[in-house]
């Protein structure tokens, strides 16, 4: 199944509302997590989404559930959405937000990468999770289909997979269920405030009031910002996947396959019975204004990845902050978001050539099995690769939730709930310091998490 784009029918189209409590802009994961949690806690809640819910990168990433490898901050709030993940199908009664418990797997070619692994083990116990480190014989003995000499791997059994492409319109059924009002095809032009205080939106079918805000817009959270004069350090990336046809099963029949990542190649079971495959060896960035404008905070990130980072000198037409995207409009203009629904960016050839020649080299039995289809999708980054989330200090009731960095479709249950906690003026129930809005300009140095 691919990636939803404007071919996809409208699914949702509640009306108008002329005041809700909370306004929230995109319809990716973290925005309808969030939607569906504020709606819990009581709230009325709207979520304008400018194409399709899970339009972009959302349905478009690997559909991994993990804990593993995790920041050390992140960690407690994904152990939390693993939770939240093993019974939302339960708790919405939706068997499209099913969570496969398969595990994840990290395969070690070198001590050196294995030494990351064992300094992460380390957090993991912290954090009481089943996290193992196997040696060389155990991955033989375990995995015997996997070829070639590796020193030895990590594993976290209790975590797992979805299908991001019906996970989160599904999750969005639920929240609209539960009370909140969603509409597709519904940009959010602009804020509209009074003495620093937000008190509306203005949308492309009409202002509603409200005077909370969450930006939730994914690789277009900055182009938004910028155009209310707030600063939000963030880039875009472009990142390459594919699915297979149906495909034999690997590993004994009777349990799940674990999701596996290597230096250059990672896999996962589908629930077509195909396979998600990644390369996650490749960064692709297209230049832009603000890529100058960043380019410090960003260098540390770039100088430390263990990928390929390519830049490229221009985007597309009508990308977030391409060069002649407009960077400034008002309530009456129609914005960049109505002009590009649906940023739906060419897959890299070449990547998919190459997870298909590893895939051969990697399970032999899968040799030769045909890519169904390629597609890629656009990364929102930051230059820590940990999400920005919180209030905005100059703008009081502005809350963004944006910079989840390619890793969260997994994580986006236990963001949705933070974020609904702290919008509604509830603890947060986690140390949510490092992600603050204010870390990047107040002088706190910039280290880039796991990526």
């Amino acid at each position: 199944m691919p990636p939803i784009d404007l071919n996809t029918k409208i699914q949702f189209a509640d009306p108008m509302p002329d005041q809700v409590d909370v306004a929230i802009i995109g319809g990716g994961v973290a925005g309808i997590a969030t939607a569906y949690f504020l709606t819990l806690l009581g709230e009325k809640v709207l979520v304008c989404e400018k194409g399709r819910i899970a339009g972009e990168q959302s349905s478009r990433n690997w559909g991994w559930i993990r804990q593993q490898g995790r920041d050390s901050a992140e960690l407690p709030i994904m152990i939390e959405s693993n939770r939240i993940w093993k019974s939302l199908a339960k708790d919405t009664g939706d068997r499209d937000l099913a969570f496969t418990q398969s595990g994840c797997l990290y395969l070690a070619k070198t001590q050196t990468e294995m030494a990351k692994y064992e300094a992460w083990f380390d957090l993991a116990k912290t954090h009481q999770l089943d996290t193992k480190l196997l040696k060389a014989h155990e991955i033989k003995n375990q995995f015997p289909n996997i070829s070639g000499d590796w020193v030895g791997a990590m594993t976290t059994p209790s975590d797992g997979r979805g299908e991001p492409f019906v996970a989160i319109p599904a999750l969005a059924k639920a929240a609209q269920r539960a009370g909140s009002k969603i509409i597709e095809e519904c940009a959010v032009r602009t804020l509209d405030t009074e003495a620093g205080q937000v008190i509306g939106v203005f949308t492309e079918k009409g202002r509603v009031k409200c005077n909370r805000v969450v930006l939730a817009g994914g690789a277009w959270s900055n182009h938004f910002a910028a155009n209310v004069d707030v600063d939000i350090p963030q880039l875009a990336v472009r990142g390459t996947v594919a699915r297979t046809n149906p495909a034999p099963r690997l590993f004994n029949e009777k349990k799940e396959m674990p999701n596996i990542k290597e230096s250059g190649f990672a896999i996962r079971r589908r629930a077509d019975g195909g396979y998600t495959l990644a390369t996650g060896a490749l960064s692709e960035h297209f230049l832009s204004p603000s890529s100058f404008r960043y380019f410090t905070k960003f260098f540390k990130l770039i100088s430390a990845a263990n990928r390929d980072v390519r830049v490229y000198p221009a985007a597309p037409k009508g990308y977030p902050n391409q060069w002649m995207t407009r960077a400034r409009w008002s309530a009456n203009d129609i914005s960049p978001f109505e002009r590009m629904r649906v940023l739906d960016p060419k897959p890299n050839k070449n990547e998919v050539e190459r997870m298909q020649k590893r895939l051969g080299e990697r399970y032999p039995e899968l040799a030769g099995i045909d890519v169904a289809e390629s597609w890629a999708g656009m990364i929102d980054v930051t230059p820590d690769v940990v999400p920005i989330l919180g209030e905005i200090a100059s703008l009081r009731g502005f809350y963004v939730c944006t910079g989840l960095s390619g890793h969260g479709f997994g994580i986006g249950p236990g963001i949705g709930r933070v974020m609904a906690n702290v919008v509604s003026g509830r603890q947060p129930e986690h140390d949510v310091s490092r992600f603050r809005t204010q870390r990047f300009t107040d002088g706190s140095p910039i280290e880039p998490g796991p990526y």
